[in-house]
């Protein structure tokens, strides 16, 4: 169910705008894609004069909802998992991000405003699972 109440078409529109700014601003300036998988998984093996934008990336990433909350605007968290589902899910993920050589973020983002056909159709696969997977987890397996 949507909560039409909750929904804030404006703050999705400037949260977008704002992903899709910090993307351009990486590749333009940096070369490189903004796909967290592939952030994390190269600061993992990455030398010297790699580690430090990696670094400042993840950072960001950590430091966003915590500036958020201090200046009032966070959204209060809710997850109906448990610790092993999260772990499970979480080991899934990153998973399929190795099997599609990239995340969310590096193919629908960077990957379709770069128009590649590689990303349609990883990211084709992403919404797929995903709306196969709440159909099951909510249809058929009542959790």
């Amino acid at each position: 169910m949507i909560d039409w109440n909750a929904f804030t078409p404006g703050s999705a529109l400037i949260g977008g705008l704002m992903i899709g700014a910090a993307a351009a601003v990486l590749i333009l300036l940096n070369g490189r894609i903004a796909g967290i998988s592939g952030v994390l998984g190269g600061l993992l093996r990455a030398g010297p004069g790699d580690r430090g934008w990696r670094l400042a990336f993840i950072a960001g990433l950590v430091a966003a909802p915590v500036l958020a909350r201090w200046a009032g605007h966070a959204v209060p968290i809710r997850i109906d998992a448990g610790a092993g589902t999260l772990i499970v899910a979480g080991l899934l993920v990153g998973l399929g991000t190795r099997y599609a050589g990239g995340c969310t973020s590096g193919h629908g983002v960077c990957g379709l405003s770069r128009l590649s056909l590689r990303s349609l159709a990883a990211t084709v696969c992403f919404i797929g699972a995903g709306m196969l997977t709440v159909f099951a987890a909510r249809h058929v397996l009542g959790l």
